[in-house]
């Protein structure tokens, strides 16, 4: 087996942060304020602000998950990818938990900043996703332990995010940033998804109960390239046949080949080693195609067209 690799100084507290999966963090800041420039002007000290809080919130989540997977005995010296910094760098627990608290503060007092320049409502969405984002791996049935933990990554990641980014710019909310927001859902989710792929086989002895443990390695593949297939004829279907769409919004689909080759890396791999390039192909596929889709996005919104 490939021996994991130990980080030391500085190193070890970025790889805390999984820098790998921030790419669910920013892209929706970037989506959500793209969609504004077809309505609106962009406020740019909010679109700083709900990067930065994005950002931390995601960083915290990652150590809540680090924190609570050490807690349970879930990680171990072996532990393959960023997971085990603690029993393989040698990180106090405590000190990561403290970490991931001091996070979540600075992101509410952000969150407090933007509530007060738009709507008393973003600070309600803002603390229901904050908890989301602990209670993924924290309290007594973590999220990530059940089926739903695609469902939940996808949605609160992806479309809360893109729909709070949007409000906060216009002081409305409109039906197309939400279209605009399912393509990138369904990319996190399946984030997600590649990560309990790789995790598959030790989760199953954990008892959890996730949707890949649930249906097993061949489905889970099936269901992930279903979904892709469904995100890139959605973009086709929006650049054509909606009364809001764009010829600009194909340009995603320039990411369609790094998709099929994140689905045969997901087949080809079966154990945790076999599965890291898989896992970091589909980061990058949710990156590239966020990206394209905000390209997209950007263009149509100068041209009109």
């Amino acid at each position: 087996m490939q021996e994991a690799k130990v980080h030391t100084g500085i190193k070890k507290y970025i790889m805390l942060t999984r820098p790998h999966t921030l790419t669910a963090s920013f892209v929706p800041v970037f989506i959500g304020t793209a969609s504004v420039m077809l309505f609106s002007d962009i406020r740019w000290g909010m679109f700083f602000l709900m990067l930065i809080a994005t950002l931390l919130i995601q960083s915290a989540t990652n150590m809540f998950n680090e924190y609570y997977d050490y807690k349970r005995g879930l990680d171990s010296h072996e532990s393959v990818g960023i997971a085990g910094a603690i029993v393989r760098n040698g990180m106090s627990p405590k000190l990561v938990l403290s970490i991931a608290l001091t996070f979540y503060g600075i992101a509410a007092v952000l969150g407090l900043i933007i509530t007060f320049n738009s709507s008393f409502w973003i600070l309600v969405v803002g603390a229901v996703s904050m908890a989301v984002g602990y209670l993924y791996t924290g309290g007594p049935v973590p999220i990530s332990w059940t089926p739903f933990g695609e469902i939940f990554a996808g949605f609160f990641m992806g479309t809360v995010i893109i729909m709070i980014t949007f409000y906060i710019h216009t002081g409305n909310l409109q039906t197309f940033p939400l279209l605009m927001s399912i393509p990138p859902a369904i990319t996190i989710g399946l984030l997600n998804m590649a990560n309990n792929i790789r995790d598959r086989k030790k989760d199953k002895v954990s008892g959890r109960k996730t949707y890949v443990i649930l249906v097993g390695k061949p489905l889970a593949i099936a269901t992930a390239a279903g979904l892709l297939l469904f995100a890139y004829l959605f973009l086709i279907y929006m650049a054509f046949f909606n009364s809001m769409g764009s010829v600009f919004l194909l340009i995603p689909l320039l990411s369609a080949p790094l998709a099929l080759k994140t689905i045969l890396l997901m087949k080809k791999g079966d154990t945790p080693v076999e599965l890291i390039p898989a896992m970091a192909s589909m980061g990058k596929l949710n990156t590239i195609m966020g990206l394209l889709l905000t390209i997209g996005l950007i263009i149509y919104g100068l041209t009109g067209i």
